[in-house]
């Protein structure tokens, strides 16, 4: 009988197969005590699987096929540095030490409470960082049980079965597609995707920026990710059609549906096409007003995937990456510029914009700079972004330092996060007029910087003249200033659907700091998720903007909308959206 699950849409496209399921190890994990004479064993045991993971990880890094996205080899990076965390080490030290539980109780214990931590996050993409965890602990699990990784390769499944009315449908080869179906897939079991030719995947859990949306989004596979219960309702060798346009699984689909969504799969391989002709194309309207389109990166092995897609430069470097998973002391001033430098010269002469460190004291980073943790009621307005780097002007000067040497090697602006008040502008004014100062007295080079802020909290977009003042270029960050203007935490899936890009307050103050910027002669961008939102692009050039800055993956898609927009004719259309009491009955029209 046919059915849908209803997920989150990550990756665009149609994916058409019999499904593969992957279980939880953490499922049926062994609860007993152990006496005392065990203690030792428990903790070798645990000790040899975990170091027979980082084995498998590492083999898996030096064996990465050099077409590998380079997402993957990052991530593989985060799973080792969690393997290693000492939090995680002692704490499973502890409870089979001082509570005697065995060895998978300890560990899965231990996993319990450190994902607690991450749920209380407040950045979303550190938040689910909470499932690298999860897949660290499975990986422990599996080998703990002697069992190997539960991807299997293409033709394993369904094997020697007769082909159905529904396999003739879609292809007249014995070669069934796959899909993949799983309550959370880790980096490295994504790597068989490339060996196993799946043709889509589907997860219970994640959520936009979760590492499996990442890695699917520059694999270019359709996903659903966060469909809830899916690997437990679908069955092994189930007919699945994932809809990631949609964020919707269909099972067990009729002949019609399947013909219907292989006639849609044809379509968007024939869109996909289309669009890759357009990488080389200016980014000009139909008026002949040029837009600029950027790529928001993580990493610096990220620009490859930037350049490829025809990006002007990068609009944002989430310099955070750098100071996660560190079990250590934190990025010195040597790594980090070696990290910028190596991000600009990949962009070969295109600009870079770094965003300064954004993380807080609610992030697993503080422990490693000394700071407590406890007492955060609320860390969304807690110590985070600038009011961090305020707090602890040592590790924010050596960022300065690593950024302005960087400079020397190609064009470079300077991102400042979360800024609201007079105070914190000449405050963060001061101490990059200090790292400049020390670099002159040490005599070591370094280049000039456009200086920009972050429009994300409300207070700034009400007090634009004041930033304008400072600063050169200003990059309204929307996914924090929907947030904040609408006092709605978008982990929260209570309140989660009021999560409004569209509310008629968020529109008027991106309207109004695109216009204020526009005014003075000051560069202005976006780079939320709004950027990369096609349903988005005609609105904001009828704001005025010329700037858009998104993931490498959405730039062709937008650069097509871009293409067949009158920018010129779209400025009354836009007024009449801002005035609308509903306007995103207007952008659906």
């Amino acid at each position: 009988m046919t059915f849908s699950v209803h997920g989150l849409a990550v990756s665009r496209g149609i994916a058409i197969g019999r499904a593969v399921l992957v279980a939880s190890s953490r499922a049926d994990v062994a609860h007993y005590f152990i006496d005392d004479a065990r203690t030792a064993d428990e903790i070798t045991r645990v000790r040899v699987s975990r170091n027979a993971v980082v084995e498998e990880i590492t083999r898996l890094q030096q064996d990465l096929p050099k077409d590998a996205p380079h997402e993957l080899g990052a991530l593989l990076d985060v799973h080792l540095m969690l393997l290693q965390d000492e939090q995680l080490i002692s704490g499973v030290k502890h409870w089979i030490t001082d509570r005697h539980y065995n060895a998978e109780w300890a560990l899965t214990t231990q996993y319990e409470i450190i994902a607690r931590q991450f749920d209380d996050m407040e950045d979303e993409y550190l938040r689910e960082r909470k499932a690298d965890l999860e897949q660290v602990v499975e990986r422990i699990l599996r080998h703990m049980k002697g069992v190997a990784s539960p991807v299997q390769p293409a033709g394993q499944a369904g094997a020697g079965r007769k082909l159905s009315e529904q396999d003739l449908l879609l292809d007249d080869t014995t070669d069934v597609p796959l899909v993949l179906v799983a309550h959370d897939i880790s980096p490295a079991d994504m790597l068989q995707f490339k060996q196993s030719l799946f043709a889509g995947f589907a997860t219970d859990v994640g959520g936009k920026t979760s590492h499996t949306a990442i890695v699917a989004r520059s694999m270019d596979i359709p996903a659903v990710v966060g469909a809830r219960s899916a690997s437990q309702l679908i069955k092994q060798d189930d007919w699945v059609i994932i809809d990631g346009d949609a964020g919707l699984l269909i099972v067990d689909p009729s002949p019609i549906i399947l013909a219907e969504y292989g006639f849609k799969q044809r379509q968007g391989e024939l869109e996909r096409q289309r669009l890759n002709r357009l990488k080389n194309t200016p980014s000009l309207t139909i008026d002949g007003q040029r837009v600029e389109l950027l790529a928001n990166i993580e990493m610096p092995e990220d620009t490859a995937g930037a350049v490829a897609a025809g990006a002007v430069g990068v609009g944002l470097f989430r310099s955070e990456f750098l100071f996660m998973g560190r079990t250590g002391k934190l990025p010195d001033e040597e790594e980090q510029y070696q990290a910028y430098r190596k991000a600009i010269e990949g962009m070969h002469g295109l600009p870079v914009t770094i965003r300064t460190v954004d993380i807080g004291s609610d992030k697993p980073l503080d422990k490693l700079a000394g700071r407590a943790q406890d007492g955060q009621l609320n860390p969304a307005l807690g110590l985070r972004a600038i009011r961090w780097s305020l707090a602890d002007p040592p590790m924010f000067l050596t960022q300065l330092r690593a950024i302005l040497r960087a400079a020397a090697h190609g064009q470079v602006n300077m991102l400042v996060p979360m800024l609201a008040h007079a105070s914190e502008i000449r405050q963060t004014m001061s101490l990059i007029d200090h790292a400049r100062v020390t670099l002159d007295n040490q005599g070591i080079p370094y280049g000039p910087v456009q200086l920009g802020a972050m429009i994300e909290i409300p207070a700034a977009a009400l007090t634009l003249k004041l930033f304008l003042k400072y600063f050169d270029f200003l990059s309204i960050g929307t996914n924090d200033l929907i947030q904040y203007t609408l006092a709605i935490d978008r982990a929260d899936e209570a309140v989660s659907h009021l999560y409004d890009p569209c509310h008629p307050a968020v529109l008027r103050l991106v309207a109004d700091t695109i216009a204020e910027c526009n005014a003075q002669g000051k560069g202005v961008s976006v780079c939320g998720e709004m950027a990369g939102d096609t349903a988005m692009t005609r609105l904001l050039l009828g704001l005025g903007l010329r700037s858009f800055s998104m993931h490498p993956s959405q730039i062709l898609a937008v650069k097509q909308q871009i293409l067949r927009a009158d920018a010129s004719k779209l400025q009354a259309w836009a007024d009449q959206v801002l005035a609308s009491e509903d306007p995103a009955t207007l952008l659906q029209a």
